[in-house]
């Protein structure tokens, strides 16, 4: 199998049972965002386990997102000590020794909680906060379901799916707002989702856009509970004429109280 290193001339291959090390300095207490480029090198349903302890996630890579056979990965964790070490590891024992996913520039970016704007009761609904988006990398970044994880690589959004989404950049996707946006890839396996507080019986407006900047959806709903969680779903499937998998672009989420639906009123005749 012949794979074009996406960043430079070299990567590394991950043979059974193999690691990857590297201690990095981190400021205790905040968040990062860890992003890679992976590619398999066999049929079998390889994986890679990420961890900064205590912290650990596996990556599942049996969906190839990409057309060139690599996709790049991100997964987040919170800071415990000054000095944390980042392992790369290959939990798998494959029979052929020429098994085992080849990995590529690895990045590391801080990320920043995201507060509460003005008129939009959803954080980071434009999605310009997220993972470091490598050079070259023209297919995104891959965000897997962070179900079983502590933090998400998308602050204040989770991937509560089986399929990962994809956070896309204005240089190599049409974004609708901002520089950011993400690509729901997975059809009804995707699902981005944000919980908000809410108050029972008071009514809603939810705006956001979707596909591109001339196309915007809009609609309302009465909130049932005192927290309501917001969830971005694709209906269908969709793939490329290279037959890799893609969706629809949601970005500038907004979410806005209207006001307490009025009472029903009986009229006696």
């Amino acid at each position: 199998m012949l794979l074009v290193v996406p960043q430079g001339a070299y990567a590394v291959r991950l043979g059974n049972d193999a690691s990857i090390l590297q201690r990095i300095p981190v400021a205790r207490g905040s968040y990062y965002a860890i992003t890679f480029s992976a590619a398999r090198t066999c049929a079998q349903a390889e994986r890679l386990n990420v961890s900064v302890s205590p912290e650990s996630g596996v990556l599942p890579m049996q969906t190839i997102y990409g057309s060139n056979g690599w996709d790049s990965y991100a997964w987040a964790f919170k800071a415990k000590l000054d000095v944390v070490e980042l392992v790369l590891h290959n939990p798998g024992v494959e029979e052929d020794p020429a098994c085992g996913p080849l990995v590529d520039a690895v990045a590391i970016r801080t990320l920043y909680p995201p507060t509460l704007s003005k008129g939009n009761m959803l954080k980071n609904g434009g999605f310009e906060e997220g993972p470091y988006f490598l050079p070259n990398a023209s297919w995104g970044v891959l965000v897997p379901p962070n179900i079983e994880d502590d933090h998400s690589p998308l602050p204040a959004w989770m991937i509560m799916s089986s399929k990962a989404v994809k956070y896309v950049d204005a240089a190599h996707f049409k974004v609708p707002e901002g520089a950011r946006a993400v690509e729901l890839v997975g059809g009804k396996e995707s699902a981005l989702v944000q919980e908000v507080r809410t108050v029972p019986g008071w009514a809603y407006r939810l705006s956001f856009a979707v596909g591109d900047s001339a196309d915007g959806c809009m609609g309302s709903f009465v909130a049932v509970r005192d927290r309501t969680r917001v969830v971005f779903q694709s209906a269908f499937y969709h793939m490329k004429a290279d037959g890799t998998l893609c969706g629809p672009v949601i970005d500038d989420a907004k979410l806005v109280g209207l006001r307490k639906k009025p009472a029903a009123r009986r009229l006696m005749l």
